[in-house]
């Protein structure tokens, strides 16, 4: 699975893990993706979206409704 969101367009960054003798070695944080799914009721069916945590409260705000047709537009696949 990829570490992106799709209502949020989060992405891995990159850093450095520093070692207690600071020896520094690259290192990956990730976001916090899930794969959930949603009841669309606009389209009348369930959609699978990976989604963040950040992601998951702006649906519980603005309403799946109107995120998934966000997504729609941008041409993303649900």
């Amino acid at each position: 699975m990829s570490a992106r969101c799709q209502v949020t367009g989060a992405t891995p960054g990159f850093g450095h893990a520093i070692s207690h003798s600071h020896r520094r070695t690259k290192r990956r944080f990730d976001p916090n993706v899930q794969r959930r799914r949603y009841w669309v009721p606009s389209l009348g069916r369930t959609v699978r979206i990976t989604v963040s945590a950040r992601g998951i409260r702006t649906i519980d705000k603005r309403g799946i409704d109107a995120v998934v047709a966000e997504l729609l537009a941008r041409g993303e696949r649900l």
